[in-house]
């Protein structure tokens, strides 16, 4: 593994010019254990399978970047998703834009993300075609939960939800 590459990427801190009303990101840093639920057309649930997700700084700090593996590495069989989200605090409309790439089903989603209430709100931008939110809720210092709704028939429709557990670190 190129050790160079992990040190120019990582950061130990946010960048200064975060301000730090807006790092709503920070309390994802760390790794977390997932149960991962999809949900069908009418709500019920359809399959479950472990996960893991892990956050961390990147760039000089001025960005989160998170890798999600579902069912987790030990679970792999080919199946499920490997992908990643790159987030970076954009002052000029004092909002995170958000990538998700997800390279085993192909696919490419934008976000910008804000706190609403105690929530962390993701939605898609206006050049995406499917309509999508995705919320971090009920943060805890140990736990979240996690929900990915799509805009079908005019409402939310819940398609999948995690629930998190922080893994302790070594």
């Amino acid at each position: 593994m190129d050790h160079i590459f992990t040190r120019a990427l990582l950061s130990e801190v946010s960048h200064s010019m975060i301000p730090q009303e807006s790092r709503i990101f920070e309390p994802f840093i760390g790794s977390w254990e997932l149960v991962v639920s999809w949900f069908d057309d009418h709500g019920r649930l359809n399959r479950q399978v472990p996960g893991e997700w892990h956050f961390a700084r990147v760039l000089e700090g001025r960005a989160i970047q998170d890798v999600w593996i579902a069912p987790n590495r030990e679970e792999r069989d080919g199946r499920g998703e490997y992908g990643t989200s790159l987030r970076f605090y954009d002052s000029t409309i004092g909002a995170w834009r958000s990538t998700w790439i997800g390279p085993v089903h192909g696919v490419i989603y934008t976000f910008i993300a804000r706190r609403v209430g105690d929530q962390v709100i993701l939605e898609t931008t206006n050049d995406m075609a499917l309509k999508m939110r995705w919320s971090f809720s009920e943060i805890g210092s140990n736990s979240f939960k996690w929900s990915n709704e799509v805009w079908q028939k005019g409402r939310w429709r819940t398609q999948q939800t995690f629930d998190a557990r922080r893994v302790p670190s070594d």
